[in-house]
């Protein structure tokens, strides 16, 4: 009130309107206190939490039909309703939002392609709400499947993750006689000109060999669906013993990149640039559009501290072939999955999410091992892959 009195008294002898200073001290003691009260507010909001979420399993799937529950399904659908991932966290900086369920296991959508993929497990893996330091990471989706080794509706289990985009390119119609392909691995000056380059960097991505080896032990046997439909589109590919096979479950080599490539020619080519890259030791089994991305992010993210790329897993389950069946054209067989509309669509995401449970559900089952230890096949099994 002193203070009111003195600044009228100013006021007066200054000749200055009545008031003027009065307010003025008003208003800046009620901004004061209001910066005082809302200051602890926006705190407590744009601070991380002190100890962020522990994640025991991410699931990592690339895209979704609609809504995450309750119509046709996509890749995520099927986790998020079975696993109960029920709370919501935002994600702007990724494509989708992520979903989180009581036993720590994490579902997210990367979106399709490896730029997006990159992107957004890239803002997960950043984001201090959740430690991933010791989470395993399961990638579960479709893609074209090799019909000379798997058949519709099977599972595949990486062994090794080959980019399909990193490469010079001549068009066919402008190379050398001798040339199979117009394709040509960086820093070579021909297509599959040895030696592969021992320092390449995002050509190939190994998986951990017993990591992958203990997820085929363990689901080996798991039954997957089989139908009527899919059935009869495997009866076509005759001459090939694997692809009119019941869905099985296997491992073997998935090649990834941009571009949706489908015909003979250039299933001859996805095998030759996985022998290549593997040094012949490798099979190319199934074709995806993101694993590359997602396991560059991946890398990094390890780098700094932040994920264990030991714990990673690519599961590619066969929604349909990579090639037209004998007797048709490529062109053709295309024009039939333009719209998505794959022979094995709804029996390869029922075999992402049968076999890929499998293992999520171990991994939190038996947490108290797994998150100290990397888990490990049995002797015997292994022997008996490799023979």
């Amino acid at each position: 009130m002193r203070l009111f009195a003195a600044l009228r008294r100013v006021e007066c002898s200054a000749g200055i309107q009545p008031g003027i200073f009065v307010r003025l001290a008003l208003s800046t003691t009620v901004l004061a206190l209001a910066v005082c009260t809302i200051s602890p507010v926006l705190s407590s909001q744009s601070s991380p939490s002190a100890k962020p979420i522990p994640v025991k399993v991410v699931i990592v799937a690339m895209f979704e039909r609609g809504e995450d529950t309750g119509d046709a399904p996509g890749e995520y659908q099927l986790w998020v309703e079975r696993e109960h991932l029920a709370q919501i966290f935002d994600l702007p900086a990724a494509y989708h939002h992520v979903r989180m369920n009581q036993d720590g296991v994490l579902g997210m959508v990367t979106g399709v392609g490896t730029a997006k993929a990159a992107a957004s497990v890239m803002a997960l893996g950043l984001d201090p709400r959740f430690d991933l330091s010791r989470a395993y990471w399961i990638v579960a989706g479709i893609g074209g499947g090799d019909p000379a080794d798997v058949s519709l509706g099977s599972a595949v289990w990486a062994d090794h993750v080959i980019d399909s985009d990193l490469a010079y390119e001549i068009d066919p119609r402008e190379i050398p006689g001798d040339w199979p392909t117009g394709y040509v691995p960086m820093r070579r000056s021909k297509p599959y000109e040895p030696p592969a380059r021992p320092d390449a960097d995002g050509e190939i991505f190994t998986l951990n060999p017993q990591l992958v080896s203990w997820a085929f032990q363990l689901t080996k046997n798991v039954a997957l669906v089989d139908s009527d439909r899919i059935r009869a589109a495997r009866a076509r590919f005759t001459g090939f013993p694997n692809a009119v096979l019941p869905p099985f479950v296997t491992h073997g080599d998935v090649l990834s990149g941009m571009t949706f490539w489908h015909g003979v020619l250039m299933d001859q080519w996805a095998n030759a640039w996985a022998r290549y890259f593997t040094g012949g030791q490798g099979n190319f089994m199934v074709t995806a559009m993101e694993d590359t991305g997602t396991l560059q992010a991946l890398k990094f993210l390890s780098h700094a501290g932040r994920v264990d790329l030991q714990r990673v897993l690519v599961l590619r389950t066969v929604s349909n072939y990579d090639r037209q069946p004998p007797g048709v054209t490529a062109a053709d067989s295309l024009k039939q999955m333009i719209d998505g509309d794959y022979d094995a669509y709804i029996e390869s995401l029922e075999a992402a999410e049968r076999v890929g449970d499998r293992v999520v559900r171990d991994l939190v089952v038996h947490w108290q091992e797994h998150e100290l230890a990397i888990p490990s096949p049995q002797p015997a099994a292994q022997a008996s892959e490799r023979r």
